[in-house]
Order: structure tokens, then sequence, then C-alpha cells
């Protein structure tokens, strides 16, 4: 079909807000840092880049950022009030307006903690509500966020990855995309896999205790 894979891709998201690249693809972003994340969250820092820290404000990306990490969705009418609903379940926000160089003018790096966990995610909103997470704790990476995806911390040994694929094979879960990014011989990885379908808790114990893997984070469609 060429560039453009379906209707959706074209005419853009069901959203609520005045851009979809601002409004749909921020609140995608900060849905992907929440699960990856899959802890309880007491502090969001948000860095904007390009467009995203000069227009933050008036487009409604800041509020977008904290619904999705909030765990709505891009039509969810609680988006215009979603900074005062992470106030009131005591997550402090803090934005930051960075001008330094990025390769897309729409990215943000977003900080999630709490008291024994970080994580930082850096998104990209490439247009149409579509977006790509390109890195995490370190890591570079390319995720859509627009499929079911797992992603995978494990050691750098033989056997880890097959060890992975052949759970899914066992459950006839199709892999779409994969990737596998490590930081040196031997230490950690990251195995990045887009689905066909989301995951059974079943499936995703069984990940969990698969071979050398340390940790296991969802993105759900």
């Amino acid at each position: 079909m060429g560039k453009f894979q379906s209707v959706f891709d074209i005419i853009g998201p069901i959203m609520v807000g005045p851009s979809s690249s601002h409004t749909a693809g921020a609140v995608k972003i900060g849905r992907a840092t929440r699960y990856l994340f899959a802890e309880d969250i007491h502090y969001v820092k948000c860095h904007l880049y390009g467009s995203f820290a000069k227009t933050y404000k008036g487009h409604g990306t800041d509020v977008a950022l904290i619904a999705g990490i909030l765990g709505y969705n891009t039509d969810d009418e609680r988006i215009i009030d979603a900074l005062s609903h992470a106030k009131d379940q005591g997550i402090h926000v803090e934005f930051i307006e960075d001008y330094s160089a990025v390769p897309h003018p729409n990215t943000v790096r977003i900080e999630v903690m709490n008291a024994t966990d970080h994580l930082e995610l850096v998104g990209q909103s490439i247009g149409g509500g579509k977006v790509e997470i390109v890195e995490l704790n370190g890591f570079n990476l390319n995720l859509s966020g627009n499929h079911p995806a797992i992603l995978v911390m494990h050691n750098d040994r033989f056997g880890a990855i097959a060890s992975v694929t052949e759970i899914l094979a066992r459950y006839e879960i199709n892999i779409g995309r994969m990737e596998v990014n490590r930081k040196d011989v031997g230490k950690e990885a990251l195995m990045t896999i887009e689905l066909d379908q989301n995951i059974e808790p079943e499936v995703e114990a069984a990940l969990r205790d698969a071979k050398h893997i340390l940790r296991l984070a969802k993105v759900v469609d």
C-alpha cells in the first residue's frame, strides 16, 4: 500500500486537542512511558525540544504527556485536566524547555521515578499521531508505539534470545519486528520485539522465567 498502511494513517487518530503531533503523539509517548515503567510514579520530568519546547502550552503537549503517563487514551476527555489529576495523585511534574539540537523537532525526554526505581525515555512524535521511542535508559531503539511490544532486558549470553523466541513460538505469537542492542559484550542487553497481538499473563510469566532474563516490560495495543 506504499507509505500509508491504513486510512487512519492519513486522517490521523481520534483525539482531544489541536494537533495530532503535539497532542495524540504526546499521549502515546506518555502511555509508553507508563507501561515501560510499570510501577507507581512519584515524579515526572519532561525535557521538551524543538517545536515541543516552543509551543507545548498552547498546543496542549504538557497535559497530553501527563495524560498518557496517567494511562488515558488519545480520545479521553480527561486529558485537559491531566495536570490537576496528577497533582491529586501525588505526582510531582516538571517541564524543562531545552533548545539543544535534536534530529526531530517534536522530541521529548521523559524521566519518571519513585523512591526505588528510575526510567528515562526519549520519544518523537512523527506526525498523524504516530510516535517512535528512540532511547530507553541509555539503549538506542526504534519502537513505534503503534503495535503491542515487549522489551526484554537480559544478560548478553548465548541462548538468551532463543529462550524468548522459543516461548513466543510455543504460544503461536508472531513477531513483527525484533531488534537487539547491547552496551558492551557480556553486559546487559535489550531486546525490542513488536508483536501481532498482546501477550497473555501466562506468556508473560514464562518470559520472565526464561534463561538470562533480567526484566520485562510490555506496551499493549
